[in-house]
């Protein structure tokens, strides 16, 4: 009897030990299917997916912004404050937003990078190998903003970031323009002719000549000015930009009471292109020839063949207006 129990609870026993045994096996079973079905489904997200750090890179060499941007913007959703995403989220979306022809898009894009990039500035500690162009972006970023905007609220804050990447060994053939620019939207007339000059050592344009020659003129330099002009009217070969300078060149014979200089520039600006909007500025500029002559008939006469090409001419309805109240 006794040797009969002995026997069932060695049975149990045994039978309790294989138990355990094929309970731990299955459990390990389980624990390495699902570590390696995660680890496979994750190889898969980021490689099949294309999303990774690699090939968000690749995506920014082949120059596929709006690559760079979609993988960005998923490796973000994951981690928020990636320092490597934010920094390609902040570059593509400048870029897109240069390349956009509809301006609320551009808007929103440049928002985006400016977000972006100011959060990326965040991780970057002072002397950081990223530091002096994400700066420079920045700069470029606010630039554009205010260019887009219409208003001068974003030139100050592109001077801080581009001359803090100058100050950190950026170096940009582009800057001293965007500079110079900033400096005229600001009204810093003089900081501005500077920046507009040193571009000008690095690449000379016919706009840059114009915007030179603006703020010469705008300095009360005026025969610094029609030095810049000069060159346009000799080299330059876009229409808008010759127009823009003779009109400029009128104004300033204008001011210069070169009466009779300023009746031909404005003259020869009607025989080619009257009839059409060009001819309006020209008109305009006549009419305030003959006023400084007093000849108010004539003044008026040319101010309303502005109107009646250009009917909201606000340089020719308040002469108008100003006219009639005398």
């Amino acid at each position: 009897m006794f040797q009969k129990n002995s026997h069932g609870r060695n049975v149990v026993v045994k039978e309790g030990k294989l138990l355990k045994r094929l309970l731990v096996v299955f459990l390990c079973a389980v624990i390495i299917s699902a570590l390696g079905f995660g680890i496979v489904m994750f190889i898969k997200s980021r490689t099949n997916s294309g999303v990774s750090l690699i090939s968000l890179r690749a995506k920014w060499r082949d120059g596929d912004y709006g690559g760079a941007y979609d993988i960005s913007g998923q490796l973000l959703y994951d981690r928020p404050f990636n320092h490597t995403a934010l920094l390609f989220r902040g570059y593509s979306s400048f870029y897109l937003a240069a390349a956009e022809n509809d301006t609320v898009q551009a808007q929103g894009l440049i928002d985006e990078a400016i977000a972006s990039l100011r959060q990326a500035l965040l991780f970057e500690k002072d002397g950081g190998k990223n530091l002096p162009r994400i700066e420079y972006m920045l700069g470029k970023s606010y630039f554009y903003k205010d260019f887009l905007s219409a208003y001068h609220y974003y030139a100050d804050l592109s001077v801080k970031y581009l001359q803090s990447a100058l100050s950190h060994g950026y170096k940009a053939d582009d800057i001293p323009e965007i500079l110079g620019l900033n400096y005229a939207a600001l009204g810093m007339t003089l900081e501005s002719i500077s920046s507009f000059s040193e571009a000008l050592l690095v690449k000379q344009s016919d706009l840059l000549l114009l915007s030179i020659a603006e703020q010469y003129h705008a300095a009360g330099q005026n025969q610094a000015a029609e030095q810049y002009l000069y060159r346009i009217s000799q080299e330059c070969k876009d229409e808008k930009i010759t127009l823009k300078s003779r009109y400029l060149l009128g104004d300033i014979y204008l001011e210069g009471e070169l009466l009779e200089n300023a009746e031909k520039e404005f003259r020869s600006i009607i025989d080619e292109y009257d009839g059409s909007e060009h001819a309006a500025d020209a008109y305009y500029g006549l009419g305030l020839v003959f006023e400084k002559q007093n000849e108010m008939a004539k003044a008026r006469s040319e101010w309303r063949k502005a109107l009646r090409i250009q009917s909201n001419h606000a340089g020719a309805l308040a002469a108008l207006k100003k006219s009639s109240e005398r």
